[in-house]
């Protein structure tokens, strides 16, 4: 192979570490440490270009490293002779292996800390069969693969050693590959996701014994004893580490409390017992990341320590070491060596043996259980997909010489090719069929007939900074004098993303509209849902906790679909921004800017986005402690409509005042002010029934202003910004707005007035509910505001 060639002529003497600099004549690429630098810079740049380049194809993120991989081997780059020298020079794989094997060894302490033991115990009969057929029936063909091979282009290797690592190969499930294909299908939910990720789950444990029965019959010189006590000793240090460390870490886990940082002494002392975990499975013989796997599923999952392990060691390892391992594989795997019409015939021939291994047995249990012949058929699609494992597997029978070049070569291109088919098959054969619109969804609006049907609420937040704000927004909102109350549908949206501990959140997942308060929940989690039913409780609202796990440029599918199907009037939002202490707005993420604006565009109810100023403080205020003072601003319109309607049922509670202030232009001397025509007889008609109530209920007061120009506008609503809350129309119908503000607003999902009350300009600690009134189709105007400031593509 291009990378060992000179290997077999000289010794290469050893680099040193650090250089003297260019000035006193040294290269710095004839060093350790610069060297290893430049071959990390490379690595990430070219698989997150890669990785960049494929995610219109929705591929994983496993499928652009090991291209980069190979890309930058002997089968393309590598082929020039002093590319390799200067930049993976034989004298640097040493130290080029040996920081992947580390991030390998730290990534598979991650992969056990993602696999829960008690889940696994809780594996239904249809999932454990599924798991055993996708093995069994791969790892036959896969030996009877083997024969082929051993009688074409694999002559003279280990025969029993080859059986397995070929059984192994083509039976392997990549669990973490797995999973983020579902996330980007949007199948996590669906039965057929979470059948696949039980069965996956089976798999990668069964994946791991047989690799170590791979590796303990791999070795070279032995006696046929050796495997033997290689498989003892490893059993040997399961049992013990299963009987020493838990008690260890759930003395540790009891001492991390929540809310509050990890002591750094119990991060270091099990990152310390990975490494010499690792060092105790190296020299039995199977291999160090073992004895980090193992480590990784003895930690409990429980509590914020497993959380913050993840945190700690996460970023550093899957982004800047992982990469290189599939470097490493990439100097490995040279295609050339696949040549002539019979090496390519095979290269078919394992392709298609592992996919109906896989494929027909996974479909065939399926369809014993009854399953949809499409669900089957995605199921088998989805076990199909290999990753990391794989490679895994195929490196260390490289290295133990179980496997050549060429077979090797081959190898990795059936991952490659498995893995890469994996999506669109699977969009190909399963689409669940899009959720019509829910017919039966009458109430779409807060502006009804019958103010006392129920009124369905489903609040989104981004974390436990939104959550005090809208507890008393649902409080103030609950309307005591109704009959059928108030139903709040709590959405926790979660980005599921690149990083490890997005798997954790899979775990976690449960179909919408289910209560997700159980034990496996992040520490996070557990704030918030313990919020949420210390409100449920005092107040006798409903409130039903959810979870949505999707990429931010899904996420706004999630909270349309799931607003229809449970028939919510309107949708609240967080704004993008959040207060700071000196109490200016400060950008929280510019992604949740564009997820608000498509919902807006998108959901078949109304919508609020709630700019938080500290709606009744940072904890829960009760119910006989409320004392609010909220203002409507109303220029006429939809909209104005929908915010007075909300500002009514407010004022129903005993603890709030309502002001509701309508703004009338003199069109004659109008100066500055832009005037919009509309139907008013709906607003009038609106205002004679709020003048109706305001005889019999002292908490609402109406008064009117007359404006002549945009200076009067903007005096009139800074005189009523003493309040705690503001509630206005997205887009006025008859607007006495500055032009110049109107037409340069930084925040158009807010609209004018919105924008106004959310600017440094405007000096306030009232929090603003900017509300967008459904009133059966999509406003051109509103697309056409939206489509301002959006990015050129919706995949950001």
């Amino acid at each position: 192979m291009a990378t060992n060639s000179s290997a077999g002529h000289a010794c290469p003497s050893p680099m040193k570490s650090v250089s003297n600099g260019i000035f006193q004549g040294d290269n710095p690429l004839h060093f350790a440490l610069p060297l290893a630098i430049l071959q990390i810079c490379l690595v990430l740049v070219v698989t997150r270009g890669l990785a960049y380049l494929f995610r219109p194809l929705r591929q994983p993120r496993v499928i652009a490293e090991i291209v980069g991989g190979i890309l930058l081997g002997p089968s393309a780059l590598g082929r020039s002779e002093s590319y390799l020298h200067a930049v993976f020079p034989s004298q640097s794989l040493t130290v080029l292996d040996t920081l992947a094997n580390l991030g390998l060894l730290f990534f598979l302490f991650l992969a056990g800390l993602e696999l829960d033991p008690k889940s696994l115990r809780r594996t239904g009969k249809k999932a454990l069969g599924i798991a055993i057929a996708g093995i069994s029936l791969p790892f036959a063909l896969g030996i009877g693969t083997s024969f082929v091979l051993r009688e074409t282009i694999a002559k003279g290797v280990n025969g029993t050693s080859f059986l397995v690592f070929m059984g192994v190969a083509l039976s392997i499930t990549a669990f973490p590959v797995l999973a983020r294909i579902l996330a980007e299908l949007k199948l996590l939910t669906t039965d057929v996701g979470r059948m696949a990720m039980s069965a996956a789950a089976v798999n990668d444990v069964a994946a791991w014994i047989l690799l170590a029965l791979a590796i303990s019959l791999s070795g070279s010189k032995q006696s046929p004893i050796v495997p033997f006590w290689v498989l003892l000793c490893g059993c040997g240090f399961v049992i013990c580490a299963s009987l020493i460390l838990p008690p260890i870490f759930k003395w540790m886990a009891r001492r991390c409390h929540e809310g509050e940082p990890v002591d750094e002494m119990y991060i270091c002392s099990t990152l310390a017992v990975v490494l010499a975990a690792g060092v105790v499975t190296d020299a039995i013989g199977i291999h160090a990341m073992f004895g980090a796997f193992v480590v990784g599923i003895l930690v409990p999952k429980e509590g914020p320590f497993a959380g913050a392990l993840l945190e700690k060691v996460e970023d550093l390892v899957s982004g800047l070491f992982l990469p290189l391992y599939f470097v490493s594989s990439g100097l490995k795997t040279n295609v050339a060596t696949i040549q002539g019409l019979q090496s390519w015939a095979l290269l078919v021939l394992v392709i298609f043996t592992a996919c109906i291994g896989k494929i027909v047995g996974t479909v065939v249990v399926s369809l014993s259980f009854k399953m949809p012949l499409r669900e089957a058929l995605a199921l088998g699609f989805l076990m199909n997909s290999k990753g990391l494992v794989e490679l895994i597997v195929l490196n260390i029978g490289k290295d133990r010489k179980v496997l050549n070049d060429q077979t090797f070569a081959i190898m990795v291109l059936m991952a490659l090719f498995t893995t890469f088919i994996t999506t669109p098959l699977v969009v190909a054969v399963y689409k669940p069929a899009k959720r019509e619109r829910n017919t039966d969804h009458k109430q779409r609006t807060v502006e009804r007939k019958n103010t006392n049907t129920e009124l369905r609420i489903m609040a989104c937040f981004h974390g436990a900074r939104n959550i005090p704000s809208m507890i008393n927004l649902f409080e103030a909102s609950r309307g005591t004098n109704k009959h059928e109350g108030l139903c709040i549908y709590a959405m926790h949206l979660m980005e599921f993303s690149e990083r490890s501990s997005a798997i954790m959140m899979v775990h976690k997942v449960r179909k919408n509209g289910l209560p997700f308060w159980n034990k496996g929940v992040r520490s996070e989690s557990n704030q918030i849902v313990v919020a949420f039913e210390a409100f449920q409780q005092l107040s006798q609202v409903s409130v039903r906790p959810m979870t949505s796990i999707s990429s931010i440029s899904d996420m706004h599918e999630d909270i349309c679909t799931t607003a229809d199907r449970k028939r919510v009037a309107i949708i609240i939002l967080p704004f993008h921004k959040h207060q700071r202490v000196d109490g200016s707005l400060e950008t929280t993420r510019t992604d949740f800017r564009w997820v608000n604006r498509r919902v807006l565009e998108h959901a078949a109810c109304s919508v609020g986005i709630l700019v938080d100023r500290g709606l009744g403080g940072t904890t829960h205020v009760s119910a006989s402690n409320v004392s609010y003072f909220i203002t409507v601003l109303f220029f006429g319109g939809h909209d104005d409509r929908e915010a007075l309607a909300y500002g009514i049922r407010m004022a129903e509670h005993p603890g709030i005042n309502l002001m509701v202030i309508r703004f009338l232009v003199e069109h004659e001397t109008a100066e500055g002010i832009e005037l919009v025509d509309g139907n008013s007889k709906p607003d009038e008609e609106c205002l004679a029934e709020l003048k109706q109530k305001i005889s019999k209920d002292g908490s609402i007061k109406y008064e009117e202003k007359e404006v002549r120009s945009a200076a009067e506008t903007i005096a009139a609503i800074r005189e009523a910004s003493f309040c705690n809350l503001f509630l206005v129309g997205r887009a006025p119908d008859k607007a006495a707005i500055p032009l110049p503000l109107d037409r340069r607003s930084e925040c158009p999902e807010l609209g004018p007035l919105g924008s106004l009350l959310a600017s440094t300009d405007f000096s306030t600690a009232a929090s603003v509910l900017v509300i967008q009134q459904y009133h059966g189709s999509i406003s051109p105007n509103l697309a056409l505001d939206l489509e301002e400031g959006l990015p050129d593509s919706e995949s950001n």
